[in-house]
C-alpha cells in the first residue's frame, strides 16, 4: 500500500493551511547562522567571541550537551514542505546550510560533522554520563536523509555517508556486550537511519550497523510478551520501534515486524489511552489500564504524540486496519492541533497565539505552558516543525485499483487507475448556508433554504466527494468510518443511498465503474460522549466527535448530575456566530456554571478535562 502525498495531494482546509504557513514563516525566520552556530563552533569555523545575544537559546545554547539537534528537525521540515509544493526559498536556504556543513566536515577530518565533540561517544562507551549524544546526532542524520530523498540534494547524502563511516568504525570497536550497554543510552532513531541509508546506498556497512543496533534488551522481552514499558521513558523507545518498522520495510525480515506489533500491543492495546489518545505523564509510560493517578501537569509529551502517529501510520500500511487511523485522528485533533501553533481568543490580556506546549496537562486547573520562538528548542520544538511542515499526509492511500480515504479534510488527490488519471475532491458541507465571517456584511447574502433547514447545529457531519477525470474506469473506494459515530453512517452515490453502517472496524467499500462528476456524500452522526477512565468509571471526559472538550475552570470541579447520562448535563452555548456553527457548551445544573470548548481551541485559560460525576 502506498501513501499518496507530496504534490499529488492538495489541501484546501483553512486551519491546516494556516498552520503550514505559520510553520513555513517560522522556518524562514530562523537565521541560517544561528542554525549552524554549534556546528561551526565544533569545527573551529566560529570563535564564539561576541556571541550573538539574539541566537537560539534553551537546548541550542552552546553549554547544552544536546546543542545543535534542532537543525536536523529544521532540515526534515524544509524537505517535507518542499515535497508538498516545491518551495524554492526553503530549498535555497537548505543548500546554503549543506555547503557550510560540508566545510565543517572537511575541517573535522572528512567524517565528523556533528555539533558536539566525538569524545561524547567515547565517554558513553566508558560509562560516563553524557546527555544522549546519539539521540542528538540522529536528528542530523534524519534531516540529511530527508533532504536527499525529498529535495534530491546529493550533497546531503554525501555528508551522511561519510559520517556513517565514523559510526561504523566506532561501533565496531566494542564487543557485543559492551555495545549493548551503549544502546541503553538513548539512541534516538539511529536504527531507522541505518535502514534508510541501506535502502538508498545498498552498502553492506549499513546492514552491519542494523545488526549492531539491534537492542536485544528491549526487543527480546517485547517478543516474549513482557511489559517492559511501564514507568520507562517513552520517547526513548518509540524511535527504536520506528527503526524496526523501517528495517522491516527495507530488509523484509519478519523479526522486525514482530517487534513493532509487540511494541504497539504493549504501548497502546494493553495499556489503554487517555481520552486525547495519549498515554504518557512526565515523559514516561503510564501503568497498564491505570491512568487515574497519572492525571498531572506533564501529560502527553508532544514528541510521543508525533512519533506514535508515525508508528500507527506504518502499522496501517501493513494491515489496512482502520484502528490505527482512529488512533491518528484522536492524536492529531487533541495532540498536534492542541499543542502547536495555537491561535484563538485572548484570555486575561494574554496573546492570541501560542507556539508550542511541551506537555498537555490533564490535572484539573492546569494551563498550557507556551514556549517562545527563541528561548527553548527542546525536543518537542523539533517535532513541532516537522508535524506542521506539510499537513497533506495520512489522507489518502492507494493499492492497485483501490483508493483509501483515511482522514477527512477539504482537499483533492490525483491518482492513476488503468492508465487513466483521476482526481478526487473532498469538501465538508458545513450546512451553514452563509459565508458571512464577521460583522461586516460583505459576504454574499443569497437567500437559501439551508439557513432555515439547519436552524441549529446539525447532529451529523457531512462530506462530499467528486470524481474528475477523462473517461471512466473500474476501481474501488474504501472509506473509513470514524469510531466516534453515534448511529448509522450513510453513504450516497449520485444522491442514491447505497450503504448504511455502524461498523467502524473495517472500511466501507464502494466498487463500481466511476466516471467524471460522479458524486459521493457521506454523513456521520455526531454528538457528545462521556469517556471514562479505564480504572474509574465515575470519572471521565467529554468528547464531541474526535474533539475532546475542556471545561474552563481554575479549580477542580465535581459534576452533580440530574440524570444517569453525564452528556445530558451539557447544553450547546452560543452555537452560531455569523456563518459558523461552533462547538461551545455549558453546564445546565452546576453552580457556578462551567463553559466547555474544544481542547485544541484552549490557549491560556485554566481548564479541566476529567470530571468526577455524582448523582444528586
Amino acid at each position: 500500500m502506498q501513501e499518496l502525498t507530496g504534490k499529488a495531494v492538495k489541501l484546501h482546509e483553512g486551519e491546516l493551511l494556516r498552520r503550514e504557513e505559520s510553520n513555513r514563516q517560522y522556518l524562514m525566520k530562523l537565521k541560517t547562522q544561528h542554525l549552524l552556530r554549534n556546528y561551526q563552533l565544533e569545527a573551529g569555523r566560529y570563535s564564539g567571541r561576541g556571541m550573538d545575544a539574539e541566537a537560539m537559546g534553551g537546548w541550542e545554547d552552546p553549554s547544552c550537551q544536546l546543542r545543535g539537534h534542532f537543525l536536523g528537525h529544521w532540515l526534515s521540515a524544509a524537505a517535507l514542505r518542499y515535497q508538498e509544493n516545491g518551495d524554492k526559498e526553503l530549498k535555497a536556504k537548505t543548500e546554503v546550510i549543506l555547503e557550510e556543513l560540508t566545510l565543517c566536515q572537511q575541517e573535522n577530518g572528512g567524517e565528523w560533522v556533528c555539533p558536539i565533540p566525538e569524545k561524547y561517544l567515547h565517554w558513553i562507551g566508558k560509562g560516563k554520563g553524557v546527555w544522549a549524544p546519539q539521540y542528538n546526532i540522529h536528528k542530523l542524520f534524519m534531516g540529511l536523509v530527508d533532504v536527499y530523498r525529498l529535495m534530491g540534494l546529493q550533497n546531503a547524502l554525501n555528508i551522511a555517508d561519510k559520517l556513517a563511516d565514523w559510526f561504523y568504525r566506532w561501533s565496531g570497536s566494542y564487543t557485543a556486550g559492551e555495545f549493548d550497554n551503549i544502546l541503553d543510552i538513548e539512541t534516538g532513531g539511529m536504527l531507522e537511519v541505518w535502514a534508510d541509508l541501506l535502502e538508498i546506498t545498498q552498502d553492506t556497512k549499513y546492514q552491519t550497523l542494523l545488526e549492531r543496533y539491534y537492542r536485544g534488551r528491549l526487543f527480546d522481552p517485547l517478543l516474549e510478551g513482557r511489559d517492559v514499558l511501564t514507568n520507562m521513558h517513552a520517547n526513548t523507545t518509540i524511535p527504536e520501534a520506528l527503526g524496526c518498522a523501517r528495517a522491516y520495510e527495507v530488509t523484509g525480515e519478519e523479526k522486525w515486524l514482530k517487534i513493532v506489533f509487540a511494541y504497539w500491543k504493549c504501548a497502546v492495546t494493553d495499556r489503554g489511552s487517555f481520552v486525547t489518545g495519549g498515554q504518557t505523564q512526565g515523559e514516561i509510560w503510564t501503568p497498564m489500564r491505570k491512568l487515574k493517578a497519572r492525571l498531572g501537569d506533564k501529560n502527553q509529551e508532544h514528541c510521543t504524540v508525533y512519533n506514535m502517529i508515525r508508528l500507527a501510520e506504518f502499522l496501517f500500511r501493513q494491515t489496512k486496519d482502520p484502528e490505527y487511523m482512529h488512533y491518528i485522528e484522536y492524536n492529531v485533533q487533541n495532540g498536534i492541533m492542541a499543542q502547536t501553533y495555537w491561535q484563538g481568543m485572548p484570555y486575561n490580556n494574554s496573546p492570541g497565539r501560542g507556539l508550542l506546549t511541551y506537555f498537555l496537562p490533564m490535572k484539573a486547573g492546569s494551563r498550557k505552558d507556551w514556549a517562545g520562538e527563541m528561548d527553548s528548542f527542546f525536543c518537542c520544538h523539533g517535532t513541532m516543525v516537522q508535524a506542521n511542515a506539510a499537513w497533506n499526509h495520512r489522507l489518502y492511500y492507494q493499492e492497485g485499483s483501490e483508493l483509501y480515504i483515511t482522514q477527512y479534510a477539504n482537499s483533492e488527490v490525483d491518482f492513476e487507475v488503468a492508465g487513466k488519471m483521476f482526481k478526487l475532491s473532498q469538501r465538508q458541507d458545513y450546512m451553514n448556508g452563509s459565508l458571512m465571517s464577521s460583522s461586516e456584511n460583505n459576504a454574499k447574502q443569497t437567500i437559501n433554504e439551508t439557513t432555515s433547514a439547519f436552524a441549529n447545529r446539525p447532529d451529523f457531519r457531512k462530506y462530499i466527494f467528486t470524481i474528475h477525470g477523462e473517461g471512466s474506469a473500474e476501481f474501488s473506494i474504501h472509506m473509513r468510518i470514524p469510531d466516534w459515530i453515534q448511529g448509522e453512517a450513510k453513504i450516497f452515490v449520485n444522491d442514491e443511498l447505497v450503504r448504511s453502517t455502524k461498523e467502524t472496524d473495517k472500511f466501507v467499500v464502494l466498487d463500481r465503474v466511476w466516471s467524471s462528476e460522479d458524486r459521493i456524500a457521506v454523513t456521520f452522526p455526531i454528538g457528545l460522549a462521556f469517556v471514562t477512565l479505564p480504572d474509574d468509571d465515575t470519572m471521565g471526559a467529554f468528547r464531541y466527535g474526535a474533539d475532546v472538550l475542556a471545561g474552563i475552570t481554575g479549580q477542580e470541579r465535581i459534576l452533580y448530575l440530574e440524570s444517569e447520562r453525564p452528556e445530558e448535563e451539557l447544553t450547546a452555548d452560543t452555537e452560531r456566530q455569523w456563518g459558523e456553527f461552533r462547538t461551545f457548551y455549558r453546564t445546565e445544573n452546576q453552580d457556578p456554571g462551567i463553559n466547555f470548548r474544544k481542547l485544541n481551541e484552549i490557549g491560556y485559560e485554566p481548564y479541566q478535562i476529567y470530571f468526577k460525576v455524582k448523582s444528586r
